[in-house]
């Protein structure tokens, strides 16, 4: 004997469904956290800060030039 309601079979596994692609975001958003918090602990050092302020943004001291050299791949023709 079948009974079809509002507490139905197919809807527990659409929420389960639903439920297991949530606890799998949950877990990406927890290890994006954790990387930012890392992210945020290597920063408080003024010298891996300047590191990646030099090599993300271009930043200089005023003594210094930088030149960027671009690589191209020379398989690779114009036509």
């Amino acid at each position: 004997m079948v009974f079809f309601d509002t507490n139905s079979w197919m809807i527990h596994r659409e929420l389960n469904q639903e439920i297991e692609v949530l606890e799998q975001r949950k877990q990406q958003f927890q290890k994006d956290i954790q990387a930012d918090a890392d992210f945020v602990d290597t920063m408080k050092d003024t010298f891996e800060m300047e590191r990646y302020a030099r090599s993300h943004y271009y930043l200089k001291k005023d003594n210094e030039t930088i030149f960027l050299i671009e690589e191209t791949d020379s398989s690779q023709t114009n036509q």
